[in-house]
């Protein structure tokens, strides 16, 4: 029988995959044979990413890209279509969350910052990487929403809002690609400990808080997301598009 999760051959895109769980994904999508292009703000700090897939045998390289401006997503594309000429999978992971607190104190900075890298971001990250997948017999997208998408989390309002966006986003993009042979999924993470969240979870207060409303109680670390985005990157998931997955120890069934 063949492993459905071999992705021998596969080009995949990873942004925001310098730490955290845009790094577990990396990590794990090259352990089953993709060429993985690590991606954030800095290539440098892709390198030690790079550095450790290739270590452990696998294959990646690093490229810059801010998913807050345009030009920097066009020219990312325009590099994989010249070397590549081809993209598989793409998961769309880069974040941004600079406002935490009373949603009616969110700046017009805050907000823009927000909506640019979280939403426009991931909107024109899946456009581009959709067509490119069509050229080549199809693919799948996978974004990383949040929990906080369904049910806003305290204090991170417009945060929230965009990560509703990208579940909303999610469907409508698996609505439109499915016939040209594009899955497009979302991963709904919880309560994760990356930097991304440490002001969250490093705070007690906050984490007793937290872990009251977690069934398992406890966060998860990085790792404990990649496996969802494994599942719906390989042929594992072939007739799953438009689906938003929890990976939250239990919080939206509590």
């Amino acid at each position: 029988m063949d492993d459905l999760f071999d992705l021998s051959g596969k080009v995949a895109l990873v942004t925001g995959a310098s730490r955290g769980i845009g790094e577990a994904v990396a990590k794990l999508l090259a352990a089953h044979g993709a060429h993985v292009i690590v991606s954030s703000r800095k290539a440098e700090a892709c390198e030690a990413v790079v550095a450790a897939i290739t270590a452990a045998g696998g294959k990646a390289e690093a490229r810059a890209c801010h998913i807050g401006e345009m030009a920097q997503i066009d020219a990312l594309f325009a590099d994989i279509t010249e070397v590549h000429g081809r993209l598989d999978i793409l998961v769309n992971n880069a974040a941004t969350n600079p406002h935490f607190g009373s949603i009616l104190e969110t700046d017009v900075s805050a907000f823009q910052k927000t909506v640019d890298v979280n939403i426009r971001g991931y909107f024109f990250m899946s456009a581009a990487g959709a067509k490119l997948m069509i050229k080549n017999g199809g693919g799948s997208i996978i974004n990383v929403a949040s929990v906080n998408g369904v049910t806003p989390g305290a204090n991170q309002g417009i945060y929230s809002i965009t990560k509703a966006a990208v579940i909303s986003m999610t469907k409508a993009f698996a609505q439109q690609c499915a016939a040209e042979g594009v899955r497009v999924n979302a991963l709904l993470p919880g309560a994760t400990d990356t930097k991304f969240a440490s002001a969250l979870f490093h705070n007690p207060v906050i984490m007793e808080k937290a872990l009251t409303r977690i069934p398992m109680k406890r966060i998860a670390e990085p790792d404990e997301m990649a496996g969802t985005v494994l599942y719906l990157a390989s042929n594992a998931s072939s007739y799953t598009t438009g689906a938003c997955i929890n990976v939250d120890g239990g919080y939206l069934a509590s």
